[in-house]
């Protein structure tokens, strides 16, 4: 509907714009027309009709552009319309190349990122029509608008439906999924279960905002020598899970000695001198088909880990590595 409407105001303003230039016999008609010109102008949505044969030209671009791009951009736009290229987002710049060269299916919705005036990338979406002459692709017209807010808020939840509130590590559910995925692939990987051994005792003598900034600080320390391909998840009030994929045990337990080495720091705002956690972790150099055997044997190497500890009552290693 929306390219159909476009179409028929494009053409209309046109049509109006070449009356404008047209003998003073038609004046008359013109000022009929002026009501729609000035409705055109007004509208939130950008209208268009942009040549591209033989090379790009804007018959029409309307002025609501600058809400847009910033207060100069229909000027710049109109003197160089190559302009577009430069400001685009370069995931979106094959997008806009297939556009003007009349390859893009116009069918869908185009979707892109365009760096306004103040330097920042604004998601618009807009629905195009091709233009054809003897069977030649000349011109593109169409409307598009600013959804940045809706593109944004969409990543918020998206955002909120993988991660954990409090430590903005991924979720369980995200975590399972991701199980799931890499049970079906061929990767080398690591598993790694983590659970906080004195979380209950600090919720219990110190309150649970102190808790809070314990399960906080764990996480951090986590993240701070973790790679892009890690996923690092809270999959419970004390737990925690790793998936390491495409890295050697060595690699694997240097990790884990480093994220050691940082929880005996001590920390100014916990009532404690280190981060006391037990883990246990299980390597195989498949990942197909043994995802969840590799949990259940990280899960139960953990709780080894945790009972050694309890007996030996260590109050100073934060975790002891168990093979």
């Amino acid at each position: 509907m929306w390219i159909f409407l476009g179409g028929i105001i494009i053409g209309l303003l046109l049509i109006c714009l070449r009356l404008h230039y047209q003998k003073s016999k038609l004046q008359q008609k013109i000022e009929l027309l002026e009501p729609l010109v000035e409705s055109v102008e007004n509208i939130r949505d950008i209208l268009y009709y942009c040549e591209t044969y033989p090379k790009l030209k804007y018959l029409y671009l309307s002025p609501t552009v600058n809400n847009l791009l910033g207060p100069n951009a229909l000027r710049d736009h109109v003197q160089d319309p190559d302009k577009v290229f430069e400001i685009v987002h370069p995931d979106d710049y094959e997008i806009l190349v297939k556009k003007t060269l009349g390859t893009l299916n116009f069918n869908q919705p185009i979707t892109v990122r365009l760096k306004n005036h103040l330097g920042e990338y604004i998601w618009s979406e807009e629905y195009a029509t091709p233009v054809y002459k003897d069977g030649k692709f000349v011109a593109v017209q169409g409307l598009f608008r600013n959804i940045n807010d809706k593109i944004v808020l969409q990543q918020q939840l998206e955002y909120k439906s993988t991660h954990d509130a409090l430590t903005n590590l991924y979720n369980r559910e995200y975590f399972q999924a991701k199980m799931a995925h890499f049970n079906e692939r061929n990767d080398p990987i690591t598993v790694v279960l983590a659970d906080l051994d004195e979380l209950k005792w600090v919720n219990d003598e110190y309150g649970h905002q102190m808790g809070d900034k314990l399960v906080c600080e764990t996480a951090a320390c986590l993240e701070a020598y973790a790679d892009n391909d890690m996923l690092i998840a809270r999959i419970g009030g004390d737990e925690f899970s790793i998936l390491i994929p495409n890295k050697s045990v060595l690699q694997v337990e240097q990790y884990l000695k480093n994220v050691e080495m940082k929880m005996q720091k001590d920390y100014k705002d916990l009532p404690f001198s280190s981060i006391k956690i037990s883990i246990g972790y299980e390597y195989s150099n498949s990942s197909y088909g043994v995802m969840e055997q590799l949990f259940s044997q990280a899960d139960a190497k953990m709780y080894e880990n945790k009972k050694k500890r309890k007996l030996l009552k260590e109050k100073v290693e934060p975790f002891i590595l168990t093979q």
